[in-house]
């Protein structure tokens, strides 16, 4: 994957995780939807960042097509990111959301567990779609 596109899958990514976190988090809190609108817009923030750094990383120690990744590999990959997001994300609510670290993890948790099922889904459709694209601009290319 190119820096172009790994820019595009990370807001992509980001874009519709930020909505679906959104409305998740509203309906479980009584936080108000502006302070998790932003607080949600820094972790996204810190989470795109993570993504393109993270998943280089990864393709570092796992190469080849994607789109032929285990199971396992799927899920080491996703469970290695969260846990990454995780330690540099649950100080930063706490702070803007004026809770505990202990609140704040549990929060965290809760979206984290979400988000870990959303990320699985994503990459596999993403993997796979883009191979597809790929295929039908250039069947040498894939």
């Amino acid at each position: 994957m190119r820096r172009i596109e790994r820019v595009f899958h990370a807001v992509l990514f980001e874009v519709l995780a930020i909505s679906l976190t959104i409305v998740g988090l509203a309906v479980f809190t009584d936080h108000e939807i502006m302070k998790l609108s932003g607080t949600m817009i820094v972790v996204a923030t810190m989470a795109m960042v993570w993504n393109m750094i993270f998943n280089w990383v990864f393709d570092q120690y796992v190469p080849g097509k994607k789109e032929l990744r285990s199971l396992k590999t799927r899920i080491c990959h996703v469970v290695l990111f969260e846990l990454g997001l995780l330690f540099f994300t649950v100080p930063v609510i706490a702070y803007i959301l004026e809770v505990s670290i202990l609140d704040a993890l549990v929060m965290d948790i809760g979206m984290t567990i979400f988000i870990t099922l959303y990320a699985f889904v994503f990459n596999l459709a993403y993997d796979h779609i883009r191979a597809w694209v790929i295929s039908r601009k250039s069947p040498t290319l894939a």
